[in-house]
């Protein structure tokens, strides 16, 4: 069980996250079956109509590539629709989905049992045992089998809640949280920011808004739109940095059927459906210069030109471009349009850091706690002491995004400590998020409170005597690296961008020092 345990706390921990390894997948399978007298096992997920593999034991890596529809697999279809574990006779005329996949001089499974995985009435994955002598599987409980199932059943619902979950309360967020939440903020460069942004949202100024990565700029964006004369209109949010550079005029500004290779009908940008709203474009930095004076004349002119229309459209749009990066520095370096750049901050609005703004840390952690409560369906969800006093005390490189990930990882880490099958009367408790829980341990990460290049005079590990300089070089590379990365919450691009260095040339160096694979 104490190795169940520890599979099962590096997956929740995983999921909070990212989707779950197949590793991670694969370790939990066989500390739960590995000790069985089966020859081959699996794990698989309901993935639309048809089952995916997603844990193996005893069958070629292949097989997870595959997809098995019920409706082709009646022996699958047979164990989906068991109510318990279902026992193959071993003259059972079904065919076997994995006969000749366990071993190339046998073509036939001789034992066979399947748990069906379910959240409620609903199918979610299938737990299958086969054994190449009859009879091998008949001394399993078929109790202890059903254990495994609800476990598993616990593993993939969590995995799946966290796969949508995202989703949905982003779309539920975008939608609510600007009209049902109203945050009073601790912190006065918070409430600064509110007053500017009440005084601002009512006019039609163009907003530059900056900040570091993570601070929580997509929802000024609302709070900017929600109190403007266009809060019925729609609110556009277009990534420059996601389009690529060939569509990025189509996608802001429209095309017409025949316009290009490809264009085989009309086609609204986004400043046409943003119409009477506000458009956001986030990481307009990324924006190549040969499409800036497009944009400017747009600006200036409230009117957009399809490609491949004779015609040009009158739009009503506000423009709320958002960056991470000193954009006015950009410009000076001739790396942006001057004339964009002052069109574009009419009205100029900086997010702070959370570390600037540490007052703010309860309520936030608060607002992220009720929600995890919510979709972990917990009856409780709280901070002892000292993990409250680790997150006063912790630089939040990451800002707002890395506290809501870190107490997302924590609940479940508390939860799965807790209660490996939570069950609705375990979920009726006080699940407490210990400081381990948060795992922060400040000396695997970079120290600095400011910008990543301030790690500049104390980048490199202290040497008890002195090192070779390329040694010493290394070191240092590798640190300066690191802690630009945790400051840019892992993103590569934005941590070039900080270091001033081609993309290319840096997942290049991070390989050769070690930091990637």
């Amino acid at each position: 069980m104490t190795e169940f345990l520890k599979a099962l706390r590096t997956l929740l921990a995983h999921l909070a996250d990212n989707e779950a390894t197949e590793t991670q997948w694969a370790t939990l399978l066989q500390t739960l079956v590995g000790g069985f007298p089966a020859d081959a096992s699996t794990l698989m997920v309901t993935d639309g109509e048809a089952l995916r593999p997603v844990a193996l034991l005893g069958l070629n890596e292949e097989v997870r590539g595959r997809r098995f529809v019920l409706h082709d697999h009646p022996r699958l279809a047979a164990i989906a629709s068991h109510p318990g574990v279902c026992r193959f006779p071993q003259d059972s005329p079904l065919p076997d989905p994995f006969d000749g996949l366990i071993d190339d001089d046998l073509s036939e499974v001789h034992d066979c049992l399947g748990v069906a995985l379910r959240d409620g009435d609903r199918l979610t994955g299938l737990l299958t045992l086969d054994a190449l002598t009859p009879g091998s599987l008949d001394s399993l409980d078929d109790d202890q089998l059903s254990t495994i199932a609800q476990l598993l059943g616990t593993c993939l619902r969590l995995a799946e809640q966290l796969r949508t979950t995202r989703t949905r309360l982003n779309e539920a967020l975008a939608q609510e949280q600007p009209s049902d939440v109203n945050w009073h903020w601790n912190s006065r460069a918070m409430r600064q920011l509110d007053e500017a942004i009440e005084l601002v949202a009512p006019t039609d100024m163009s907003v530059l808004l900056h900040g570091e990565t993570g601070v929580g700029k997509e929802l000024a964006v609302r709070a900017l739109h929600q109190r403007s004369r266009r809060h019925q209109g729609p609110l556009i949010k277009v990534n420059c940095a996601a389009l690529p550079e060939s569509l990025i005029e189509s996608e802001l500004f429209g095309h017409r059927r025949g316009a290009f290779s490809g264009a085989t009908q009309d086609r609204r940008g986004h400043f046409a459906m943003a119409d009477g709203g506000t458009l956001m474009l986030d990481e307009i930095g990324e924006l190549p210069l040969s499409l800036q004076p497009k944009l400017l004349r747009v600006l200036q002119e409230g009117e957009i030109q399809p490609l491949g229309s004779e015609r040009p459209q009158r739009v009503d749009v506000r423009v709320v471009a958002v960056t991470n990066r000193d954009l006015g520095a950009e410009a000076d370096a001739g790396r942006f349009r001057q004339d964009l750049y002052h069109r574009l901050s009419a009205f100029p609005l900086r997010v702070p850091p959370l570390r600037e703004r540490p007052e703010d840390i309860p309520l936030l952690a608060g607002h992220f706690l009720e929600a995890n409560r919510i979709r972990l369906g917990l009856n409780n969800l709280r901070l002892d002491q000292d993990a409250e006093t680790v997150l006063f005390t912790w630089h939040w490189p990451g800002n707002v995004r890395e506290l809501e990930h870190t107490l997302a990882r924590a609940a479940l880490r508390a939860l799965g400590e807790r209660a490996p099958v939570a069950t609705s009367e375990q979920r009726q408790a006080v699940a407490l998020i210990t400081r381990d829980h948060l795992d922060l341990h400040s000396d695997s990460r970079s120290t600095s409170l400011g910008n990543p290049s301030d790690t500049l005079t104390a980048a490199a590990p202290p040497a008890m005597e002195p090192l070779p300089l390329r040694e010493a070089t290394d070191a240092f590379q590798r640190h300066h690296i690191q802690a630009t990365l945790n400051a840019y919450d892992g993103n590569w691009a934005a941590a070039a961008r900080s270091l001033n260095i081609d993309p290319g040339n840096l997942h290049r160096q991070a390989k050769r020092l070690g930091l990637k694979r």
